[in-house]
């Protein structure tokens, strides 16, 4: 491809995201192909001789584009956001076409430098004490299967990497039933083991974790010759918004001298906002804290905050040097591959550098607090409609509901009607031993009136059903 060739292809390229952006309220939210649809339809062999990119941006647009659920689109109600404001977009264009490999500071300066910046700008927004250094992770999980090596090493007094974990009596993390299944992966992963993850009961109401329960399982294990090293916090549960009482628990595990890692992928965008902030109350005790601005803060994917008291123990957990990934007459630079389980690292403080300076603040707060409000109307405008009961109260944006007597089989046909019928999308949880439907509002370009639309087609869909 000639440069002119990249020049066009590229222009090409952003005009199509351009339009596809201004016209996905008129796509269904949900792909609406079948299984294999996809795959049948791209040939079983790779062409030997090369094909013109107008056949390639052809088949783009006939196979490709109408077997992708719309993420983007303004009534995406399901699962968690994971926007892409379009000025992270833009910035994501250049950062393609640097392509850079950032994973020391020799490797690309200002990626390195702007990433310190960046996360000391997130850390300030979200209220978090001056001593919280960050790091940018690809996802939740990655930072949180860091903060779980820390815990294991730390337990081992740093020997786990060296000597395995055969040498010590066996580990235990604990948590509550309401985390995200990425913390029982790095258990896996971490080669503690999933018997050695302790999932504590929460509250069925508040979706909390009892701290005297949390006391009396560290006791019990002590007790047993089990060695406990680290608890994981939720805030703002993908279930239904589980959040501890961080205050109490942390203090729990910390008298016992354990790790204390916070997973507030979600709801930690949300504490931009001040009024927000007694969600996660007590958070500054913890060691290790993670959240998304790849969902609701509108950084394009892969974008996670991971803030943690002592860089240190990171560094010491997961630093490899081998002579050629050292760098030699630069004193006090970070290497943040170090900080991180994979070497390679992409420039991901670009696009937070430009969303930030595009939006402001206030401008991503208002966002968000237009998302909880309009959220919550839509709670108690569907309490107060006869076919339906609210299953768990709102926690910032997210809350769960179904048709009143309905079974879990009626309950799971209405959401794949509703998600067939392509208005929104919706996904389903379990909860108090019933399937309830999940409504969670964080699209970057909702409006209020999409929220209408959702509060219409749940009364159209429910009438049919």
């Amino acid at each position: 491809m000639t440069p002119k060739d990249f020049e066009t292809w590229s222009a090409q390229a952003a005009a199509w995201g351009a339009k596809y952006r201004d016209t996905l309220r008129d796509k269904p939210v949900r792909a609406q192909t079948s299984a294999g649809d996809i795959y049948h339809a791209v040939p079983p062999k790779p062409p030997e001789t090369g094909v013109e990119m107008e056949q390639i941006f052809a088949d783009f647009e006939r196979i490709i584009e109408p077997g992708m659920t719309h993420w983007q689109h303004p009534r995406f109600f399901a699962y968690f956001p994971a926007n892409a404001a379009p000025v992270s977009v833009v910035a994501e264009y250049l950062v393609t076409a640097m392509a850079a490999q950032c994973m020391l500071w020799q490797t690309s300066p200002a990626a390195t430098e702007l990433e310190t910046r960046m996360m000391e700008w997130l850390r300030d927004a979200v209220g978090l004490p001056s001593e919280f250094s960050g790091v940018i992770q690809d996802s939740a999980s990655s930072a949180t299967l860091a903060a779980v090596l820390v815990m294991r090493e730390r337990a081992t007094d740093w020997a786990g990497n060296q000597k395995g974990l055969k040498a010590n009596p066996q580990l235990r993390i604990y948590c509550s039933d309401q985390v995200h299944t990425s913390i029982d992966r790095a258990i896996w992963v971490s080669g503690i083991g999933q018997d050695n993850l302790v999932k504590i009961p929460a509250d069925p109401v508040t979706g909390a974790l009892p701290p005297e329960a949390l006391d009396e399982a560290i006791q019990a294990d002590l007790a047993a010759g089990f060695l406990p090293a680290g608890y994981i916090g939720s805030v703002g549960g993908t279930s239904i918004g589980g959040t501890d009482d961080l205050s109490a628990t942390i203090k729990v595990a910390h008298a016992h001298g354990l790790f204390v890692h916070i997973d507030a992928a979600w709801a930690g965008s949300a504490m931009i906002c001040p009024e927000f902030r007694t969600l996660w109350a007590g958070v500054e005790m913890a060691d290790s804290i993670v959240f998304n601005p790849h969902k609701w803060l509108g950084a394009s994917f892969d974008c996670s905050a991971h803030l943690v008291r002592d860089p240190k123990v990171l560094v010491k957990t997961l630093a490899i040097q081998p002579e050629f990934l050292k760098t030699h007459g630069q004193d006090g630079v970070i290497d943040y591959s170090e900080w991180s389980v994979p070497l390679g690292r992409r420039f991901r403080a670009l696009k937070l550098w430009f969303l930030l300076r595009f939006h402001g603040l206030e401008g991503l707060r208002t966002m968000i607090r237009n998302h909880v409000a309009w959220s919550q109307s839509l709670c108690e405008r569907l309490r107060a409609h006869p076919d339906f009961e609210i299953v768990t109260e709102p926690v910032l944006s997210l809350f769960s509901f179904r048709q009143k007597g309905a079974s879990d089989a009626d309950t799971i046909a209405l959401v794949e009607a509703i998600n067939a019928d392509g208005r929104i999308y919706l996904t389903q949880t379990r909860t108090g031993g019933h399937i309830a439907i999940r409504f969670q509002a964080g699209a970057f370009d909702m409006t209020e009136a999409d929220i209408e639309t959702a509060y219409d087609v749940l009364i159209e869909m429910s009438a049919n059903a």
